[in-house]
C-alpha cells in the first residue's frame, strides 16, 4: 500500500481534508479531485488526493477561483509528466552515449581472447593459481 492506494471513503477523506462531503463530490464533477470508483460506484480516496484536496482548500483561501484551481494543477500534472520524460530521455542519452561505438575499450579476457567492455568498467580477474610447466622435447 503506497500514498496511492485508493482506501478512503469519502466521509473518512473529507474529515482529513477539513471538508464536507458535498464539497468532495463537487470537485469530483469538476475534475479537480477524481477518486477511483469501486464496483458499486462509491468514492475511494487515496492520500494523494487528500494532499491535493488541501491543496485546493489553500489556493481557494488565496482567493483563487475553481476554474484557475483547475488550470493551475493541470500545469502542475504536465510539469511532473515533462519532468518524468526528461528523466527518461537522460537515461537513453547516457546509455546511448556508453554504447556507442567510437566509446568502447578492449581488453584481454580470462583465456587471452578480446573482450569490448563499456568506458569505465573493469574486467574481473581471476585470483586462480596456475601452474604451468614447459614442454620437455
Amino acid at each position: 500500500m503506497d500514498e496511492r492506494s485508493p482506501v478512503l471513503p469519502i466521509q473518512a477523506a473529507a474529515d482529513l481534508a477539513g471538508m464536507h462531503p458535498q464539497t468532495l463530490r463537487q470537485y469530483d464533477r469538476l475534475g479537480l479531485v477524481s477518486p477511483t470508483r469501486t464496483a458499486g460506484q462509491s468514492r475511494r480516496y487515496s492520500l494523494h488526493d487528500v494532499a491535493r484536496l488541501r491543496e485546493v482548500a489553500r489556493l481557494s483561501a488565496e482567493g483563487l477561483n475553481l476554474e484557475g484551481i483547475r488550470r493551475i494543477l493541470d500545469l502542475e500534472n504536465q510539469v511532473l509528466a515533462l519532468a518524468q520524460r526528461v528523466r527518461e530521455l537522460e537515461h537513453l542519452l547516457a546509455d546511448e552515449v556508453l554504447n556507442r561505438p567510437g566509446r568502447r575499450v578492449f581488453a584481454a579476457g580470462a583465456e587471452g581472447e578480446v573482450v569490448s567492455v563499456k568506458n569505465g568498467t573493469r574486467i574481473k580477474r581471476s585470483n586462480a593459481v596456475v601452474l604451468w610447466r614447459p614442454r620437455q622435447s
